[in-house]
């Protein structure tokens, strides 16, 4: 019996020491934090206390000095640590540099791009409407044919190749505009419509290997049919005899006809261009005439349709 006693005083004891541990370590961590505490607060009050002095002191204090040697250990640290981040500082500085630019480069080139097709459309709205002006002009004078009316319109598509002197205009049969009716502008005959849409019309230019003209020598009145030169934009004056007079320089019109009722295509006096060449070789029965036509075809923007009054009212 006592020897069992002994054993249970001994296990309980036993069992005492680990309860009691716990207890130990969480007293240390009490000191520890109040110690922290305690050492922050401390050093606080002295910051305070030597910003306080350093202030109130005169320029030549102790505080003063101690600043002055501590920079002067530091400085070479740094100089150093300067001119090491140097660098690194430009380097970035200099792609931060490069990107603004590049940014800034896009931004003005789109600027450019937006000004230059600005300048575009205003410079074609102005060549427009002189044509316009010019054309308009042109029919209320007194070289205008007194049987026909005109029908201004804008050309949408200029000739596809050489060979297809042909150009699109932006008015058709809703505007009164027939087959074989002549366009002209207020420099000369342009050509005639060949095809006619409800709001589009196929002008056949004289340029066309397949367009010819009756043309007649305003100075001397020798005769002869204008049609397609050795150039794209060439014209002669062929079949005029060798007993007929032409120079160099002479005005080129369109000759015109009426005979039973018939008319021609064109009506009479439209200028058509001036004689650039005259040929004559004792072989040939007719003379060798290069006309420079005065309507540039590669720049027509608006035209005027010749429609004849009584059809078109």
């Amino acid at each position: 019996m006592p020897r069992n006693r002994s054993a249970r005083v001994a296990t309980f004891g036993s069992g005492q020491g680990p309860q009691q541990a716990p207890a130990s370590s969480s007293q240390s961590r009490s000191v520890s934090v109040l110690r922290r505490r305690v050492v922050v607060t401390v050093l606080v009050l002295v910051s305070l206390a030597l910003v306080s002095v350093y202030f109130r002191e005169d320029p030549g204090g102790s505080l003063h000095g101690v600043q002055s040697g501590l920079a002067s250990v530091l400085r070479p640290f740094e100089v150093a640590a300067e001119r090491v981040a140097r660098p690194f500082r430009d380097a970035a500085g200099w792609i931060g540099g490069l990107a603004d630019a590049k940014s800034e480069n896009a931004k003005l080139r789109r600027e450019v791009d937006e000004l230059r097709q600005q300048v575009i459309q205003n410079q074609t709205a102005l060549r427009e409407n002189e044509q316009l002006r010019r054309l308009i002009g042109f029919r209320g004078s007194a070289r205008f044919p007194q049987d026909y009316k005109g029908i201004a319109a804008r050309v949408i598509a200029r000739p596809a190749s050489a060979f297809q002197q042909q150009v699109v205009l932006a008015a058709g049969s809703n505007d009164g505009i027939g087959v074989h009716d002549p366009v002209v502008t207020a420099d000369g005959l342009v050509g005639q419509v060949t095809k006619v849409g409800r709001n589009v019309a196929l002008v056949q230019l004289l340029t066309d290997e397949q367009s010819a003209a009756s043309g007649l020598d305003l100075r001397t009145a020798a005769g002869g049919i204008v049609r397609h030169g050795s150039s794209g934009s060439s014209l002669i004056l062929d079949r005029v005899t060798k007993d007929q007079v032409v120079n160099e320089g002479d005005m080129i019109i369109t000759a015109g006809w009426r005979t039973r009722g018939l008319t021609s295509i064109y009506p009479r006096g439209i200028p058509i261009g001036r004689v650039t060449s005259v040929g004559q070789l004792d072989t040939d029965l007719y003379k060798q005439i290069e006309v420079q036509p005065l309507v540039d075809f590669d720049s027509l923007d608006a035209v005027l349709v010749l429609v004849p009054k009584p059809r078109g009212g």
